[in-house]
C-alpha cells in the first residue's frame, strides 16, 4: 500500500538550539528537563521533526487500511499555551500512571500539560517510558 506523505518529517536541525529559541524562559527550562526525562526513558536520542517537535526513536506505522507512515515513536513540543506530549497510546498501564500524574488533559494522542510544576516528575518519566515500550511493541498509538 502508499506509503503516505506527511508535511512534518524528520529534519536535520539542532535540537538544543531549537530549546534555546523558545522566548518564555519557563517553556525554554521546562523543554530542557523533558529532552532530559525523554532519553532516560527512551534510551533515545532527540531529533527535530519540523520545526517544533523534538521526537524520540523512529517507527513506520501502519494504518489498518495498509497505508504507512514514518514517524517518531514518541516526542514533545513546547507549544505556547502548553506543553504537548505524544505519549498517548492506549497502553493498559496508562490510566493509573495518568490518575497520579497532576494536573493534566489528553486528546486522542497527545497529553497536554501547562508547566512540569504541575506535575509529579517522576509519574511523567513512567507514563513517557510505558508509551515508548508500548508504542514500540505494537508497533502504533493510533
Amino acid at each position: 500500500m502508499a506509503k503516505i506523505e506527511l508535511k512534518t518529517k524528520k529534519i536535520e536541525a539542532s535540537v538544543p538550539a531549537f530549546i534555546a529559541s523558545i522566548e518564555n524562559a519557563d517553556r525554554r527550562a521546562d523543554g530542557k528537563r523533558l529532552v532530559e526525562l525523554y532519553e532516560r526513558a527512551t534510551g533515545e536520542e532527540p531529533k527535530m521533526w519540523g520545526p517544533a517537535i523534538v521526537g524520540f526513536g523512529d517507527l513506520r506505522y501502519k494504518y489498518p487500511d495498509g497505508r504507512e507512515i514514518d514517524w517518531m515513536i514518541t516526542g514533545f513540543s513546547p507549544r505556547k499555551q502548553n506543553l504537548s506530549l505524544y505519549v498517548v497510546c492506549g497502553s493498559p498501564k496508562q490510566p493509573k500512571l495518568l490518575a497520579k500524574l497532576g494536573k493534566h488533559s489528553t486528546s486522542v494522542s497527545c497529553l497536554y500539560i501547562k508547566r512540569l510544576a504541575d506535575v509529579d516528575e517522576k509519574v511523567l518519566e513512567a507514563v513517557i517510558a510505558d508509551a515508548y515500550k508500548h508504542i514500540k511493541k505494537v508497533g502504533s498509538c493510533f
